[in-house]
């Protein structure tokens, strides 16, 4: 049955070879989109019939097409023959007479483009409810923003009903609807994939994006497409280079414990520390960078020169008929109208005056590895503040393409939550293949599905059911994620495993001394005991010594129940340790003790 079938571009074409029709495959789009119900994923779909004449027409396999019978989608704001572009303003439309580059590559790559997808109006925003069109569901939780601007595109592959889509990034557009999809979106290096019939948003900054279900499957599409244009301007030709397998010894810088954001989301903060030592366990020495300086570029991508850039596409139709432009985006852009030329090369220096204070701090580094987003917004957040909740999502996609980076955003293992976990790595340009290769190292160690179907890339039955080579231990203090000496359980290759609470017969301590403050943890049969937060950690037995050594007294390695009955090796503190020290048993949570209250943290 087709509906079993992974649309991949391994298990499509391995069907193919096999004797499957893409007559057959076309009759399967269909039908998945029916069963998906959401009117809102496609400005232009297709008419059937006219597909399935042209899946007739490819013939035989062509195995040296790259692309042969696979169906895919294309963001309506890239030009596709004798199909309108609306850039989600029906006002703007037009018809073009020509494929842009990177379609024409596909087409005769053997692709079958299915339709147009929705987005943010002129592809202006991260969460893909400005459109006229409508605004498509997520594809995991229709609860939560699809992502955008590059809406439609993202979820129509987080439903499997096409194998591959473009979308455009200029602000992180083919990254935050990849996290929000749990799909890989890659985000290539300016200028390889040409910008030639695509409606800019930033020209200076813009690329055509690839959303698909694996990373092999979103660079096969990149290997495609890429290619130099000598109709655009801004069109580069970086050598391809194949993937590799894993290389110990990069150096990937992290934002530090000091200017990382989640903006409350620990679920969000949990998994990325988790992901971070997936990283160290594949032989990465891992970095904490101060990411101010990122943060300060990212701000400048709506301010000043770019915005006035997005004003350059729609001053006309703003002149002649702003009420056809959606009323956010009209605000947004309409801001360029209160800026002057000095207000724009204002804004060339700052940047490159930001981007060499970003330089040290960058050196030396082969990537840097961030959440793609920082939280997750809901559709109701979005509804009462189009703005706030949106900014949020662009914390660390803003400032990428301002600093010339290619980067990929790659699903990880679900949240505790049962959310997606993603994870973007990002590197100088022309180090596509780098950061692929190593984003493809998640998808062999995170077991997850494809998108919001039933396929698994990876079932968690192949993973070791125990690790015997690690050793666990809980942690309740400064060690915890995001807090100061969390780095010091990264760099030895831990990862989180696992957020839990102690049995109710412990006594809990803010212990005299620091910074950095510190707890203690004491088992006690008196009253006033309780539960404690704690994070269990695993570290590799081969680091267990040298994490031990470094740990002060009064506090000690100790044996710790848990509330669901188990015992795990723990910090613990010296009863004689407990003295001059503040109870906060009844807090109960070292990060709510801090939070409360002015402590050297």
């Amino acid at each position: 049955m087709l509906n079993s079938l992974p649309f991949t571009l391994s298990a499509l074409s391995e069907a193919y070879a096999q004797g499957l029709s893409p007559v057959d495959v076309i009759e399967e789009v269909y039908a998945r989109l029916e069963r998906i119900g959401d009117p809102h994923i496609f400005i232009h779909l297709c008419d059937k019939a006219t597909l399935l004449e042209q899946a007739k027409a490819l013939g035989a396999y062509n195995q040296d097409m790259p692309l042969w019978g696979i169906p895919y989608a294309v963001k309506d704001n890239i030009d596709v023959a004798g199909i309108d572009t609306t850039a989600a303003c029906p006002a703007y439309a037009y018809h073009p007479s020509d494929d842009a580059f990177v379609v024409a590559k596909l087409r005769a790559a053997g692709g079958m483009m299915v339709g147009k997808t929705n987005l943010d109006q002129f592809a202006t925003g991260l969460v893909g409810l400005r459109s006229p069109y409508g605004a498509p569901l997520n594809s995991i939780d229709p609860a939560i923003a699809p992502g955008g601007s590059s809406a439609g595109s993202g979820v129509i592959v987080g439903h499997g009903a096409v194998a591959f889509s473009l979308g455009t990034d200029t602000a992180g557009s083919g990254r935050v609807p990849a996290a929000l999809n749990n799909i890989v979106g890659l985000k290539p290096t300016l200028g390889t994939l040409s910008a030639s019939g695509v409606v800019p948003a930033c020209r200076t900054l813009d690329t055509v994006s690839i959303f698909a279900p694996t990373v092999d499957d979103a660079y096969a599409v990149y290997a495609v497409a890429r290619g130099y244009d000598e109709t655009d301007a801004y069109s580069r030709d970086f050598p391809a280079e194949p993937l590799t397998g894993a290389s110990p010894g990069l150096r990937i810088g992290i934002p530090d414990a000091a200017s990382i954001r989640f903006f409350g989301d620990t679920a969000q903060e949990q998994a990325f520390a988790r992901d971070v030592g997936r990283l160290v366990a594949m032989g990465a020495e891992v970095e904490e960078i101060d990411f101010k300086p990122l943060y300060d570029i990212a701000a400048m991508l709506y301010e000043g020169a770019w915005v006035a850039e997005r004003h350059t596409v729609i001053s006309g139709l703003l002149g002649r008929d702003p009420e056809t432009v959606h009323p956010v985006t009209r605000q947004i852009i309409g801001h360029a109208e209160t800026l002057t030329a000095d207000d724009a090369f204002n804004g060339f220096y700052r940047l490159a005056d930001l981007k060499r204070e970003a330089a040290p701090i960058l050196a030396g580094l082969d990537m840097l590895c961030v959440p793609t987003i920082p939280d997750f917004a809901t559709v109701e957040e979005l509804q009462a503040d189009p703005i706030v909740p949106n900014n949020r999502m662009g914390t660390y996609t803003n400032f990428v393409n301002l600093m010339d980076m290619c980067g990929i955003a790659v699903p990880t293992a679900p949240r505790s939550d049962g959310r997606p976990g993603s994870v973007t790595l990002l590197a100088q340009a022309g180090h596509d293949a780098r950061v692929a290769s190593v984003a493809r190292e998640f998808e062999r160690n995170c077991p997850r599905k494809m998108g919001a179907t039933p396929f698994a890339l990876l079932e968690p039955a192949t993973l070791p059911t125990k690790d015997t080579d690690r050793f666990e231990l809980a942690v309740c203090g400064a060690h915890m994620t995001g807090l100061p000496l969390n780095s010091e359980m990264t760099k030895l290759g831990g990862r989180l495993v696992r957020s839990a609470k102690t049995s109710a017969h412990y006594k809990f301590f803010a212990l005299a001394g620091g910074p950095p403050a510190r707890p203690g943890l004491v088992r006690s049969t008196d009253s006033g005991t309780g539960s404690v937060a704690v994070e269990i950690w695993s570290l590799p037995k081969t680091a267990v010594g040298e994490f031990i050594v470094g740990i002060p007294a009064p506090l000690a390695i100790g044996t710790v129940e848990l509330s669901d009955g188990t015992w795990v090796k723990s910090f613990v503190c010296e009863a004689a340790g407990t003295v001059g020290a503040q109870d906060i048993t009844d807090i109960g949570d070292w990060r709510s003790y801090i939070s409360e209250h002015v402590v050297p943290v």
